[in-house]
């Protein structure tokens, strides 16, 4: 608005300046042009001559506009192509975010086929291809995927992103291994690729390549392209997985690349105590766990510290003293006491601690130390009252059989050897056929249900007969080790 102002005062300037000296000079201006003779004053030839020269201005432009009509219609179908195409891929991207995956397809394959820009057709592509994805069709995403990628062709710049979206869709289908051949090359010294690298380290994730997700982590935590509280659960499973696979000779490089707050977690101090134990050196193991439990009383570690033998169990006991007078009441750490005493050969203080921690929390960890300790000193019935409680507390974690379990095919057993062949028939049809099992008669049901057989005396050894019929084939239980039990194994 301001410059407008200018522009008009200075025209009504030039205007008045213009008038003043054509007033002062009244001079005429002849035209001779033979035969004609044209007399004009001077203030009508000044303005003749702007006319004509604003005439011809205008008439230049109008012939000018008329030459580039090409031009600009071509111009403005590219400026309505453009904003056609950029409306159909705003609208499937969309419906992608919606989760409207059929209308986006449709929407981003018509601009796949209609659009004539290279980045644009790449655009459709991958985002038709994301939807066809999420639609679980694979065989039309890796069509589109061919696509957008032959339309990137030689540019650099649109073959990575192809790439890369392409190996996301393949981990997740844990395609792991293509998707790192698709990967590694986009991996480079600058690392400028960050969403890559992110993809490079679930592919090896995937892999279980514990070396190079550590690595990576490593990488990420670095660049702050990696939630800090992921990176650190990555950094200690692949350190305690590394720990877990160490020899003696690469063990102190692994633990010399970890932190202070990383040797203290829980699940890395456990492997790399293990390791120790592993090569032989019980006390760098007991030092790493004692640093772990300053820190923080862990079940898994106090466990794994009280398992020592007679030589380390007054030096760990004493460590563990120190901790129960700030922790007087944690069960972990008394039934860890209770371990340490009995390796220690003291009964009484062990049974103790085991008892204080039995009351705070039944655990059948502690029945079964208990049952070793009065077995130990000469208590059979009370460690089989322990043992039997630890089996009670196994038990509620197991599922229950409601029904007794069908008695097993014995025809093939030479124990059991019939009269005749058709007592043997009758006898076999009358049973249930199972592998192995038992079959418990129930003295309710004797009356219905047909008493079973009994083996004639040159097959077996006779038995006491019972109110209630018990049977057990030959064929071993599933899962139960035969050795272990009272009468040392199956019969023979």
């Amino acid at each position: 608005m301001m410059r407008s102002w200018i522009w008009n005062l200075l025209l009504v300037v030039a205007a008045v300046a213009l008038a003043l000296v054509v007033r002062s000079h009244g001079g005429n201006v002849i035209v001779v042009t033979p035969p004609w003779r044209v007399e004009l004053s001077l203030p009508l030839a000044i303005l003749l001559s702007l006319g004509a020269f604003l005439a011809l201005h205008w008439l230049l432009q109008l012939l000018r506009w008329m030459g580039s009509s090409p031009g600009r219609l071509r111009s403005w179908r590219g400026r309505r192509a453009q904003r056609r195409d950029v409306e159909l891929l705003e609208r499937g991207w969309i419906n992608v975010l919606e989760g409207r995956y059929v209308q986006a397809e449709k929407d981003l394959s018509n601009l796949l086929s209609r659009t004539r820009s290279a980045d644009r057709k790449v655009l459709a592509g991958l985002s038709a291809a994301r939807a066809l994805h999420l639609l679980g069709e694979t065989a039309r995403r890796d069509h589109t995927l061919q696509l957008a990628q032959d339309a990137a062709g030689q540019d650099t710049r649109l073959r990575q992103t192809v790439d890369t979206v392409k190996a996301e869709m393949l981990l997740d289908q844990n395609r792991a291994q293509e998707a790192l051949d698709l990967l590694e090359p986009l991996q480079d010294a600058s690392s400028r690729f960050m969403h890559a690298t992110r993809l490079l380290l679930r592919a090896h994730r995937q892999l279980g390549h514990v070396d190079q997700v550590y690595a990576l982590t490593r990488l990420l935590l670095r660049r702050s392209a990696i939630d800090e509280a992921q990176a650190r659960t990555f950094i200690t499973q692949a350190a305690a997985q590394r720990l877990d696979a160490a020899d003696a000779a690469s063990w102190d490089d692994i633990w010399g690349d970890l932190n202070a707050d990383e040797r203290m977690t829980p699940a890395v101090a456990l492997a790399g105590a293990k390791a120790q134990i592993r090569f032989g050196q019980p006390a760098q193991a007991a030092r790493i766990l004692q640093a772990a439990l300053n820190r923080q009383l862990d079940d898994r570690l106090l466990r794994a510290y009280a398992q020592c033998d007679t030589k380390q169990a007054r030096q760990r006991l004493g460590h563990a003293e120190l901790w129960l007078k700030s922790n007087p009441d944690h069960p972990g750490l008394l039934a860890a006491l209770g371990q340490i005493c009995l390796a220690a050969q003291l009964w009484g203080q062990g049974a103790h601690y085991l008892e204080r921690s039995l009351a705070l929390r039944a655990d059948i960890h502690i029945y079964a130390l208990l049952g070793n300790l009065h077995d130990a000193l000469g208590h059979p019935d009370q460690a089989l009252a322990y043992w039997r409680r630890a089996c009670e507390a196994a038990d509620a974690e197991l599922p229950l059989i409601h029904r007794p379990l069908p008695a097993a095919d014995t025809q093939g057993d030479p124990r059991f050897v019939a009269d005749s062949p058709a007592e043997s028939a009758a006898d076999a049809a009358a049973l249930p056929v199972a592998a192995s099992g038992a079959y418990l008669q129930d003295a309710e049901d004797a009356a219905s249900e047909q008493p079973v057989r009994q083996p004639p005396a040159a097959a077996a050894p006779p038995r006491q007969a019972a109110a209630e019929e018990d049977y057990f084939d030959t064929a071993p239980i599933p899962g139960v080790d035969m050795s272990l039990t009272s009468d040392g194994g199956p019969r023979k």
